[in-house]
């Protein structure tokens, strides 16, 4: 069975950081593009930040300089370094394996 568990979100100040992490299970790891998606209520989920199989990394425009994403293919982890945190970026943030798996989701709040 395959499980994407995210962790890491929460209530944070403007200018703040937090880490968001997604452990993998039931999935060859390496196998995977591995990528972080955020959704606000009423909207679609947009792209955050993808990372291939091979660890390159690709961040969205709206989001570069500020956050990054990398991988620990030892455990089947996902990572997403959010910093210089902005009430826009107020979200749920969902971690996703390839095309067809998501995680569960976590939410993450930018306020003061």
């Amino acid at each position: 069975q395959v499980q994407l568990v995210e962790s890491g979100g929460g209530l944070v100040q403007p200018g703040g950081s937090l880490r968001l992490s997604c452990a993998a299970h039931g999935i060859t790891f390496t196998d995977y593009a591995m990528s972080w998606y955020r959704q606000t209520p009423g909207n679609e989920r947009e792209l955050v930040a993808i990372i291939s199989s091979r660890g390159t990394p690709t961040i969205q425009p709206s989001v570069e300089g500020r956050f990054t994403i990398s991988r620990d293919n030892a455990i089947n982890t996902v990572y997403l370094q959010m910093n210089s945190l902005e009430p826009e970026d107020t979200a749920q943030y969902f971690c996703r394996a390839g095309i067809m798996y998501w995680g569960q989701g976590t939410q993450v709040t930018v306020s003061s």
